[in-house]
């Protein structure tokens, strides 16, 4: 989970420097999809206590759903 903040950042500017549709796609699933780096935070959520998962989901849904904004 540490390394989330900084997975949305490096996401965020690889987005800004990107003006070719296929190319964001390609950042989209590099990210998001199946086995994306964002989506692979998804899968840590078991491990932590019952206690830790709703923040921890909770900020990772909040980093997707910055990278579907811009």
């Amino acid at each position: 989970m540490e390394n989330l903040a900084a997975l949305v950042e490096e996401a965020l500017k690889l987005i800004e420097a990107t003006s070719d549709l296929i190319a964001l796609e390609n950042l989209r699933v590099d990210y998001l999809g199946k086995n994306g780096s964002i989506t692979a935070q998804m899968k840590t959520l078991g491990k932590l206590s019952p206690e830790e998962r709703p923040a921890a989901g909770a900020e990772i849904n909040k980093a997707k759903m910055r990278y579907k904004i811009h």
